[in-house]
Parts: structure tokens; sequence; C-alpha cells
């Protein structure tokens, strides 16, 4: 029978977990011989119950066997911490996943730089426009950008970076099968086809609280860097920087204004020590990078006498369009844009900063958008 069905054996069991799954592994040699050891093997075993202990009698590989089935579907692929395809990066930290189940193909994390986006659910337009240029100029300049797919700064950044041009990795805290939350499936397939999403949790797996402290770890064990944008007092944030700086990553924060709820907990990291950043600049100058890979500028100032703005926005989506229409009328601000399109805040934010990024729209010096021409 193959090494991996012991694999996921032992990587399901309740109640063992990472850190305790690798201590056997260490112990015992292979996962086969803790499949086969019995009871009183497992005596001299510090942190082991009997309740845990009695776990690990039982030798049921059903389970297993319908999660390799599972996982045979196209797209998926399943690593343990013997392959060789095992980030190291992430093999080295205390506890380890023994299994990733991967949907989609994972970069080669050793070899490239890899920096964490993390943040709060619920931020403010200031951190979505922020996240979402952190994410695009990181990916466009050969950085690998690691976020958990959650809501808002998560999002924004996972959206910039698939508008670059390195693979995006997403790592969840359910099955790869499963997308939580529900309204993001349309960024998940996203990520699962120009990188891979990954998670330590096998085919079927609900996404539970518990669980996304669990994720964290991943995210930082897979990054060189962890950048924080906005993150409250109380934040799942805060536990991957937690988690980073135990791991010997660097943190880097996003300065916020000082009176806003969400900045709290990212504000106190700098007082802290943590890495400031005005811009993504800022991360990449952290780094030896190698700019040669990049297929097109940070931004596109070609001056042009002429813009078509039909043919122009042939490509946009609809509120890019809209707001394109409206900016070509004179010069206006970010309320006005709102007011007149009737597109909510995030939205129009996000729209503002692709078409500033890609070079389409432009701000004065106090702050109205015109045409970049």
């Amino acid at each position: 029978m193959s090494e991996l069905i012991y694999w996921i054996w032992l990587a399901g069991k309740p109640g063992i977990g990472a850190a305790k799954g690798k201590a056997l592994i260490e112990y015992f040699g292979t996962p086969e011989n803790v499949y086969k050891s019995v009871y009183n093997d497992f005596r001299d075993i510090k942190g082991l119950n009997a309740n845990l202990v009695n776990e690990l009698m039982d030798k049921n590989l059903s389970s297993s066997e319908s999660t390799i089935l599972k996982c045979k579907k196209p797209g998926y692929k399943i690593l343990t911490m013997s392959d060789v395809e095992y980030p190291h990066r992430l093999r080295n930290i205390y506890d380890p996943p023994l299994v990733l189940y991967i949907r989609g193909t994972l970069p080669k994390i050793d070899d490239m730089h890899v920096v964490g986006v993390v943040g709060t659910r619920r931020c403010t337009p200031y951190g979505v426009k922020n996240a979402e240029t952190t994410g695009y100029k990181l990916s466009q300049n050969g950085f690998v950008v690691v976020t958990g797919l959650a809501e808002g700064i998560d999002t924004a950044a996972t959206r910039g970076a698939l508008r670059g041009i390195t693979p995006t990795v997403g790592v969840i805290g359910s099955g790869p099968d499963l997308v939580f939350p529900a309204h993001n499936r349309k960024l998940f397939e996203e990520v699962a086809s120009n990188g891979a999403v990954i998670s330590e949790y096998s085919p079927g797996t609900p996404a539970v609280p518990s669980h996304f402290p669990s994720r964290n770890r991943i995210i930082s064990g897979l990054s060189n860097g962890v950048a924080v944008i906005e993150a409250p007092a109380r934040s799942g944030a805060l536990i991957t920087t937690e988690r980073a700086m135990e791991e010997g990553r660097d943190v880097f924060v996003l300065p916020g204004n000082v009176d806003a709820a969400t900045c709290v907990g990212s504000n106190r990291l700098l007082c802290e020590g943590a890495i400031p950043f005005i811009t993504p600049d800022d991360i990449m100058a952290q780094y030896i990078v190698s700019h040669k890979s990049r297929k097109k500028p940070f931004d596109n100032n070609v001056a042009v006498d002429y813009i078509d703005l039909d043919k122009l926005t042939d490509k946009f989506d609809d509120n890019s369009k809209a707001i394109m229409k409206l900016v070509a009328k004179g010069l206006v601000t970010v309320d006005e844009i709102i007011e007149n399109t009737n597109i909510d805040a995030q939205k129009t934010l996000s729209a503002l900063t692709i078409l500033e990024l890609d070079g389409h729209l432009r701000r004065d010096i106090i702050g109205r958008w015109e045409i970049n021409s």
C-alpha cells in the first residue's frame, strides 16, 4: 500500500495535530510505522494521553482511501512532508502541516520571494486601495503573493495580485473543494487557475473558526515576510504576524490613521518594531529581486495625442467604463464619481486603483481625477 495513505490517516487523527504528528514520525521513522504500532509502543511519548493513543489505535483507512480518490480529479494534488515539492520554508516551522491538499499548481516557493498580505475583513476604502495596489505591484515584479482568501484585505490583495504576472497562492481553512466565503467563488477559481489554493484539510472539510488560526501559520510559513494592512486590536492578522515573528519572518505594516479602529493593532505593531511601508517598493527593497522577467512596467505613462475612448473602454468592465466616461468630461473627485455613477465606494476605489495602475487615469495635485493623456 502507498505510503501516502498513512500520511493522510495520521494527519486526519482528531487531537493529534501537526506538531504531535511530526513528533510521532520523528520517533517511529515513518507514518506507516506509526500506523503499525501497538498501544504499548506509545507509553514513553510525552504529550499523548490515553484518548489520543486510542485514536491512533483506530486503524480504519477507508476515509484516507476516499480522500485519495477525491484528489485524483484533474487539478488536485496531495503533498506530504516527505515530497521534494513540499516547500522547504514551510517544512522548517515548528508545526508544519503533515499533508497539503493543492488545487492548481503550486509555484516553486523556495526559489521565489513570497509575501503574505493580511488584514481585517471589515476594512476601509483606504485599506482596499492599498491592499490591491500592494498585491498588484508585488506580483508584477516577480513576488508571489499569499493571502487567506477571506473578505476585505485578503480579497483586495488577491484581486490585485491576479492582475500581475506571478502565480498567486491562497491558503484556506476548509477542504480545497469548498469555497468560504461562498461569494468569493470566482476569485477562488481564478487563484486555482493562476497559481494554487492550498489547505491542510482534506476535501469536504467545512470551514470552522478553529481552522483559521491554524491556516495563518501556513501563510507566514510560506512567506519571506508578511505585510499587514489594517488590523484592529483583535484580529486574525495579528495571529499571523505573531507566527511570522516566531518563524523569523519580516513583518511590514502600512501605517494607518491613529483614530481608526481598523488600524489600532497594525499601528501598535509599528510601535513594537515592525517595518513600516508606504508603498510596495518599500517591501521589495528588502529583498534582491530580478526585474528582467517583468513583462510590463508599473504604470503606463506614455503620452498620446488622442484617445479613442470607445475603443479604449471595450476591454473594461461596466464600472470602469462608467468612470472613464465621466472623467473624460472633466476633472472630478472620488465623491463626484460615486454620486454620478451610483457605484458604491469600495467598487469605485477598486476601479480607480486599476485604472491608475494601468496608466489610464491620474490625479492632479489636489486629488481630482483626469484622463492620463
